[in-house]
């Protein structure tokens, strides 16, 4: 027989005491002599971090300023001195509490797993939160994680074209926020609950506050993932047709330059001779002005075509970008079914607690015969 664990699920804000989630030093609420258990998952500087997200745009950002006190010399502390953006965020993960899931009972181990099993797929499922620092904290009262990531956002019109933002990050993922109630946090905060529901399922717990049939969370769980890849991969041409008009920009302003260098410096024409005959200076000059003529049919030419295919790729980038806004707005609508979806659900696991699960399960069991049991 399964034993079948309820749980509650947190995910808070954190403090972000970088040295304290690696043990660099210890408080009263932990037990040093289990500290060798905790899990370090990653543990990079956030100062090389920043460079590897944010160097090249910072570079690209500077190349247009014309004056050196717009220039931003170093990215992280202009943030960390900033009041628009935190430099980084850290959350906090815990599967129940002490009384039911402390470090001293049993299912300790079982959370452990789960949590490891969430956190090993937190990367992948969130490509615009940088994770620098991750760790399993084993020796306090209850397994947990602090996880600390960088959110960013490319494509950007102001400012440098990648940087810090946390609401754009998280839009970019499919979370659209509606008002206070919907923000962009508590519609990824409320994602990321589910996934770690569906990782708490495979060791046999079960989220208390969702303890009923998912099916219909989970098609629309699935509609959203869908819609978010498909406005990745969308931004994705966006940005390389845009990095192909600025090549193509490029070419037509070295274009514009050759008048001042290569024709000054290579078509001179040459002093003709003392008695030099014209037939004699004409055959003189005649092969540097049939260069020119073929240099400057190229470079017509080449012109046109640039012109053309920039031309071209505006126009699919205005309509990936009309794309994009679609798909997101896709997204937005599956957030706000997928929300009230889980206002049912608190309703029937507060049903469930007034009237009791095995009352509720013998109803669920006569109302769907067909259906099997769900525990074994």
């Amino acid at each position: 027989m399964t034993i079948i664990y309820l749980a509650s699920i947190s995910i808070e804000l954190g403090k972000g005491a970088l040295k304290h989630n690696s043990r660099i030093f210890n408080t009263s609420n932990t037990n040093p002599e289990r500290s060798h258990l905790n899990k370090e998952y990653i543990n990079d500087d956030i100062k090389n971090v920043y460079h590897k997200l944010f160097d090249e745009a910072v570079e690209r950002y500077n190349s247009k300023q014309t004056r050196n006190d717009r220039k931003v010399k170093n990215y992280y502390e202009k943030i960390c001195n900033g009041k628009q953006e935190k430099p980084f965020h850290e959350i906090v993960v815990q599967i129940g509490n002490k009384n039911d899931f402390g470090i001293d009972k049993q299912t300790a181990e079982l959370a452990e797993k789960a949590l490891d099993n969430y956190v090993c797929a937190f990367q992948k499922r969130n490509p615009y939160l940088r994770v620098f620092s991750a760790h399993m904290h084993l020796d306090e009262a209850t397994p947990h994680l602090h996880i600390d990531f960088v959110p960013f956002t490319t494509g950007s019109k102001r400012g440098l074209d990648t940087r810090v933002s946390l609401k754009q990050a998280l839009a970019n993922q499919g979370f659209v926020g509606n008002g206070r109630e919907e923000t962009e946090w508590a519609l990824w905060v409320n994602s990321e609950k589910e996934s770690l529901a569906e990782s708490m399922l495979k060791f046999n717990i079960e989220w208390e506050n969702q303890h009923t049939n998912r099916e219909h969370l989970s098609v629309l769980d699935y509609k959203k993932k869908e819609r978010q890849k498909e406005v990745i991969q969308l931004e994705e041409k966006v940005d390389m047709l845009k990095n192909e008009i600025e090549c193509y920009q490029d070419c037509s302003n070295e274009l514009q330059e050759i008048d001042e260098s290569d024709f000054d410096n290579k078509f001179v024409l040459p002093e003709p001779k003392p008695l030099m005959s014209a037939n004699a200076y004409k055959k003189l000059i005649e092969p540097m002005f049939n260069k020119l003529k073929q240099m400057v049919k190229v470079l017509i030419v080449r012109c046109f075509k640039a012109e053309a295919r920039a031309f071209n790729a505006n126009r699919i980038v205005g309509r990936l970008q009309n794309d994009v806004e679609i798909y997101k707005k896709d997204a937005k609508s599956f957030s706000k079914m997928a929300h009230r979806a889980d206002k049912k659900l608190a309703q029937y696991s507060k049903l469930r607690r007034i009237i009791g699960p095995k009352n509720v399960d013998e109803i669920l069991k006569k109302s769907q015969p067909r259906n099997k049991e769900r525990y074994r």
